[in-house]
């Protein structure tokens, strides 16, 4: 959403007045402002309203933001080096307030005078019972700054460096106003179609950008955010439909017309319990998009234990029943192991070759089973990336399935697309970490998207409970409880990559207690963690899947996807270092079984108010689309595992986490007008068509790296 070729906005930073050379080059450093466009395109990110003041004696701890005016009493400095700091006292008619700087001491004890009159503004706090401001914002007390003083004074995104170089948020209002004395509409041209802006009673793009930096009302603020909100959204989702539509009509693919004997057979004689309306549907989906002679880009979303495997499974019957190879790739040893132990069991007596390959199988081995997948004699192949290894060479795939799709790097995936000629296999992508809609449309938007929202018949929801710390003897009571029944229990730790050592101590500290708690030989306990070889991994996670060890202590490496259904328990050790999602596949390790299973959150008495909330999340519901919807909210799109990589998410002022409604509309129209003008050519889809190609070229979507 930047502006359009205008020649005033292409002008550099340092021309615009009070700038100059020394200034445009911290702006464009420290905020990527390179030209006069750049500096209109960065919005406010709050208001604050400098018509107020606040009396210090009528202060609370929970104040929160303040503009306060009086008399600077004292200004000295503590500690050393690093370590110093700067400390002022300011009073006015009713009390005093501490003030304390971190940064920028020098710099504020030259420019600060004790005995002036100064306006600050910051938050409030408690420290050790008496009040404080941290780092707040001063300027001299002055009668033409008051009367100038608005409601809605904007404070932009800034940095140390900016502050100390006199180009504080202040200034920067400041310099905006000296743009928009020059700023005309034709500057700014309309992009959106007028029958969209009157249809949405929008303002106009000249309008809006004028009231987000210097809104006279609240409901002009709202009115300049909710079209500056719905023309990003609406640009994002046009170009995502486009490569869309495009990649649809560009990369041929294998047209899977039969129905036959594998899937009939299977389906009739081997289905081990009846399919879920969810996953009836999706199969649907995917028998379509194969149907068809283009290749299939879809992204298999489904909850923890929802039945994505069984409808993996299917898809590649239909692939064999078209005479095609099918293969699956896990991310790691055991879950390929896993699937490939699942799949053999699931097809045993319909006639049909599975091959397993990872790397740790070599030699005679290795070479036959290669043999038998370039002669098509093995009808499905499933492993690790070894089957991306060039001499892995398939007789004709027809369909590849990733799971668990972050975890494989681009490179890895694009490599899939060669398995095969003329045409590359069709693909399915699959993955347990739910995403939330709103995300789903814009990180996603342009590959299919599929979910299996309901889980199968008979599977009992896992109680989860809280305990704290002084609840520990009850949890280990209820543990032994839970073996003597014959049940074996995980208990996991938090690991934190920074702090491997502390990580491993915490873990090593709990497992010598345990020891104490579930003495050999009665109890065997297994242990997991980051450090060991995966030979030694694997030696652990077999003993535990056999039933030799009870308990399994762990830090988060026990993979996505173990399946061993007589474990019941999960104990998660300071519950509060993980985020919502990761806790929320961890508890996914349990209740694969027919016993009733439990998650305990351990965490201390402390808790932050996120930390509340996401504890309080997982104990009331274990639907993994609610859960990642409350995780989007409490930590905000950008870390949501995979979006980093997608440079999606630079949204100036949209928010997928409030924005969901907004963004609901943006994909509807632009659907709509791609549908009616698909290369934007009518005469009032061409500004689309000219700012898109100006600005979104960039953007290439996840399709491309299936």
């Amino acid at each position: 959403m930047q502006p359009g070729k205008s020649q005033l906005l292409q002008q550099a930073i340092e021309y615009l007045k009070g700038v100059g050379p020394a200034r445009g080059e911290l702006l464009r450093k420290e905020l990527a402002i390179h030209t006069l466009g750049d500096l209109l395109f960065q919005f406010p990110f709050r208001y604050v309203d400098k018509t107020q003041f606040h009396r210090i004696g009528e202060l609370m701890p929970d104040s929160g933001t303040v503009q306060l005016k009086g008399i600077l009493r004292r200004l000295t400095t503590a500690g050393e080096g690093r370590k110093s700091r700067l400390q002022g006292v300011l009073r006015d008619e009713s009390g005093k307030i501490d003030l304390v700087w971190f940064k920028g001491v020098h710099w504020l004890q030259k420019n600060l005078v004790v005995g002036k009159e100064y306006v600050i503004y910051g938050k409030v706090t408690d420290f050790r019972g008496t009040l404080n401001m941290s780092h707040p914002e001063m300027e001299a007390a002055d009668t033409q700054n008051e009367k100038e003083a608005v409601s809605f004074a904007p404070v932009y995104p800034s940095t140390e460096k900016l502050n100390t170089k006199g180009l504080d948020s202040k200034v920067r209002s400041r310099m905006m106003q000296v743009l928009f004395e020059k700023l005309t509409p034709a500057d700014v041209p309309e992009i959106l179609p007028d029958y969209v802006v009157k249809k949405l009673r929008l303002l106009s793009r000249f309008d809006a950008l004028k009231a987000i930096h210097f809104p006279t009302n609240a409901e002009e603020l709202k009115a300049a955010r909710n079209r500056l909100k719905f023309e990003e959204l609406f640009l994002l989702q046009l170009r995502l439909i486009q490569l869309k539509k495009r990649r649809k009509g560009a990369v041929k693919g294998y047209a899977f017309t039969t129905i036959g004997d594998y899937f009939n057979t299977f389906y009739k004689e081997k289905l081990p319990f009846e399919l879920t309306g969810a996953q009836k549907r999706v199969l649907r989906e995917i028998r379509q998009d194969m149907g068809r002679p283009i290749q299939m880009n879809r992204l298999l979303q489904g909850d923890v234990g929802s039945g994505k495997t069984m409808v993996g499974l299917m898809s590649m019957l239909m692939a064999i029943d078209n005479g095609y190879q099918a293969c699956m790739l896990a991310p790691t040893e055991i879950l390929a192991q896993q699937h490939y132990d699942g799949i053999q069991e699931y097809v045993e007596g319909l006639g049909l070759k599975t091959g397993y390959l990872t790397g740790s199988i070599r030699g005679k081995k290795r070479k036959a089973l290669l043999e038998e997948l370039a002669a098509g004699d093995i009808h499905i192949l499933v492993g690790t990336h070894a089957i991306l290894e060039p001499p892995v060479v398939f007789k004709n795939l027809g369909l590849a399935i990733t799971d668990e799709q972050h975890r494989f790097g681009v490179k890895q995936r694009a490599k899939l697309w060669k398995k095969n000629t003329p045409y590359p296999p069709h693909v399915l992508v699959m993955t347990a970490t739910p995403i939330p809609r709103t995300l789903a449309m814009t990180l996603y938007g342009d590959l299919d998207v599929s979910v299996i929202d309901e889980l199968p018949p008979g599977r009992k929801p896992v109680t989860t409970e809280h305990k704290n710390e002084y609840q520990r003897r009850r949890v280990i009571g209820f543990m032994k409880e839970q073996i003597a029944l014959g049940r074996q229990v995980y208990v996991v730790y938090p690991l934190i990559e920074e702090n491997e050592k502390l990580d491993l101590q915490a873990l090593e500290a709990g497992y010598e207690q345990l020891l104490l708690d579930f003495p050999m030989p009665e109890f065997q306990i297994s242990v997991v963690h980051g450090r060991m070889k995966s030979e030694e991994k694997d030696f652990e996670m077999q003993r535990f899947k056999e039933g030799i060890t009870q308990i399994m202590v762990a830090t988060t490496v026990i993979e996505v996807g173990v399946n061993i259904p007589n474990a019941s328990v999960m104990v998660i050790e300071n519950t509060e270092r993980f985020g919502l999602s990761q806790l929320h596949q961890l508890r996914g390790r349990v209740g694969r079984g027919a016993d009733q299973s439990y998650c305990l959150l351990l965490s201390s008495f402390k808790l932050s108010k996120e930390g509340k909330e996401r504890i309080a999340t997982m104990v009331r519901t274990n639907n993994g689309f609610e859960i990642a919807e409350a995780d989007l909210k409490l930590r905000g799109p950008g870390n949501i595992e995979g979006t980093q990589q997608s440079g999606i998410l630079n949204l100036r002022i949209a928010d997928l986490a409030q924005d969901g409604r907004i963004l609901q509309t943006a994909r509807e129209i632009a659907h709509r007008i791609l549908d009616d003008d698909p290369k934007l050519e009518k005469e009032h889809h061409r500004p689309l068509g000219l700012h898109l190609e100006q600005h979104y070229k960039h953007l290439k979507g996840w399709a491309r790296i299936s």
